[in-house]
């Protein structure tokens, strides 16, 4: 299975039309202190809690934006991005960021929600030979723009970010050298981050994210066959189910909301939640999605046999621009004239003019090795009822945690496999 993501954040020259508080922070305790260690980071189950609580606000806008259709993002890769921007931002600017993103400014200062970043990406970049895990951000800076020592510093220290100069007066010239990138990074399955550069770009913000990994308990690919898919009450489609006998895995079946949670562990330190609604129940449960909603289900996971389970192989692909939709989370002023990124440039010159968001996720039998796999190998014996059949025949959502953070790394609606 493998999920990539990437989004590219352009900053574009507008005219200076700002007015702001003397030092132009939210005060002395959110500034970013200089000696980045002596801040005490979000822990990180505060910081995963508030990241849930941003994924779940993303997906209902993008839901709502996009009835009926596939949702695959990656709310990590959105919101480090966005922290990123606010390194450069002051004022009221930095401020809609910040609670945009769902933190509580009077409990937890800038500096630490900072730190607390570094440290989940820090984490998230140990991850062993079991799995992949790649996360990295990129700055591609116009040749003639001078950007603060400060900010520059900031971003590699605490969010290991690598920085190149690119001349956006050649605009096809510089979109083909960060599309290049972008497909290097993410080996080719982002083949084009960027379809324009818009007037005026001064600067783009690229982050990625890469996953892989395999199934524990892999599926055998001979039993993949052609079967329904129910898109309504009234259509379906012809998807591969794949196909896994007497499987005992975490389960939890949600009562009140109507929907059963299937969790399937990758080798190492990920798993996936599979959410199945009932028929006719899927608004239901994506109204009730919140971070006290992912724990409760994770708690009331308990080890069942499941005799049958079915699962669609699919590959969707979601392309997004956010600026609307970070706009409904109170993320406006960045977008705007009023935009307050002086701290970038020591000027107020500077504003985001669009945020792109690139995801693609694969699932398949034993993750995304085309070669044979030694997977384990399903006998089925005649004579026997199953007596506990879970099927993924109808639209359901999947959300990929990384079990050391606690964090979400992917969240995803499948409507239509196909």
């Amino acid at each position: 299975m493998a999920f990539i993501a990437a989004l590219g954040i352009f900053m574009a020259g507008i005219c200076p039309a700002v007015l702001c508080f003397p030092n132009g922070t939210l005060g002395r305790d959110t500034a970013v202190q200089e000696d980045q260690d002596n801040g005490t980071q979000v822990d990180s189950l505060t910081l995963a809690s508030i990241n849930t609580d941003f994924a779940f606000s993303l997906y209902k806008e993008l839901a709502l934006k996009n009835p009926d259709k596939n949702i695959v993002f990656s709310p990590l890769s959105i919101s480090a991005a966005l922290a990123i921007v606010s390194l450069g931002a002051k004022c009221n600017t930095l401020q809609e960021i910040l609670e945009g993103l769902k933190f509580n400014l009077t409990e937890t200062p800038e500096a630490d929600i900072h730190l607390g970043f570094r440290h989940l990406l820090h984490m998230l970049s140990q991850s062993g030979k079991e799995e992949q895990i790649n996360i990295a951000v990129s700055m591609f800076i116009e040749k003639h723009l001078q950007i603060l020592a400060e900010f520059q510093e900031k971003v590699r220290s605490l969010y290991q970010a690598e920085a190149f100069t690119a001349d956006f007066q050649q605009a096809d010239e510089a979109r083909k050298f960060i599309n290049d990138y972008v497909r290097k990074e993410t080996q080719g399955k982002i083949q084009e981050l960027l379809s324009d550069l818009v007037e005026r770009t001064s600067m783009v913000l690229v982050n990625y994210i890469y996953f892989k990994g395999k199934w524990k308990m892999p599926f055998d690919p001979r039993v993949t066959l052609k079967s329904e898919f129910y898109l309504d009450e009234k259509r379906s489609v012809k998807v591969p189910m794949m196909k896994i006998e007497d499987l005992t895995t975490p389960y939890f079946r949600d009562e009140e909301l109507s929907c059963s949670v299937v969790e399937l562990k990758y080798i190492g330190n990920a798993s996936a939640l599979f959410i199945l609604p009932d028929q006719g129940r899927i608004e239901q449960v994506e109204a009730s999605l919140q971070p006290e909603t992912l724990r409760k289900w994770k708690d009331s996971l308990r080890p069942r046999k499941i005799d049958l389970l079915y699962l669609p192989k699919f590959l969707v692909s979601t392309d997004y621009s956010l600026e609307d939709v970070l706009s409904e989370l109170g993320i406006k002023e960045v977008f705007s004239a009023q935009a307050d990124l002086s701290r970038v440039t020591g000027t107020k010159d500077l504003s985001v003019s669009q945020v792109v968001h690139k995801a693609m996720l694969e699932v398949a039998e034993k993750g995304t090795e085309a070669a044979a796999a030694t997977g384990v190998k399903f006998v089925f014996r005649s004579g026997r009822v199953p007596t506990m059949t879970v099927r993924f025949d109808r639209p359901f959502l999947m959300v990929v945690s990384h079990t050391g953070v606690e964090s979400i790394l992917f969240l995803a609606k499948v409507t239509n496999p196909n």
